[in-house]
């Protein structure tokens, strides 16, 4: 059985932008904003699925209580952890470390920032995360609250897009999308 997956990305954070990775920021009263508006009263799920990270997990929590519906956490939906680089901007590290940031766009798979989680490790944590869901919740319909990252990759497979274009897809504040998750864990995205 299929499992429909509708991932949505946390809204803005305190600290703003750039590498934000595993740093737990809290979401602004305008990223509260913008994923409260994200969520249409008419959306139904069967239950959601949070990054633990308080910028996807406090929300999730709102949503669940207002709906009653189940709530889990699953760490292998956080973000890609950038290392030494996290909490750092494109700005700066172009003004500090323009070669290494230039591989990295470049080919994510093939260049992993200094001390950080390689590509290919957070493919493998995110793509075992849906394993197991698919095998607890076939046929039901899950909210994802997770991170750019993390939609990034699955969007890019469900596309059929060569692994080195993976920070090409566009993911924004609270912007959302649905996949459907088939029992062989191929990915189809959905209008």
């Amino acid at each position: 059985m299929t499992v429909q997956l509708h991932l949505l990305r946390h809204g803005e954070t305190e600290q703003g932008g750039g590498l934000r990775g595993s740093l737990d920021d809290a979401l602004t009263a305008v990223g509260w904003a913008q994923l409260r508006a994200a969520v249409g009263e008419h959306e139904r799920w069967d239950r959601l699925v949070s990054s633990p990270l308080q910028r996807c997990a406090r929300f999730a929590e709102e949503v669940a209580g207002q709906r009653r519906l189940p709530l889990r956490y699953e760490a292998d939906l956080q973000e890609l952890h950038f290392g030494a680089w996290e909490g750092r901007s494109a700005a700066q590290l172009m003004a500090t470390d323009a070669e290494a940031l230039g591989r990295f766009w470049a080919d994510p798979y093939a260049f992993t920032p200094p001390d950080g989680e390689p590509l290919a490790a957070f493919e493998a944590r995110v793509l075992g995360a849906l394993q197991r869901l698919q095998a607890a919740h076939a046929g039901e319909r899950l909210l994802l609250i997770t991170h750019g990252g993390v939609m990034r990759l699955l969007l890019a497979r469900a596309r059929g897009l060569p692994r080195q274009d993976l920070l090409q897809v566009s993911v924004g504040y609270a912007e959302s999308f649905r996949l459907r998750l088939g029992a062989d864990g191929s990915l189809l995205e959905l209008p």
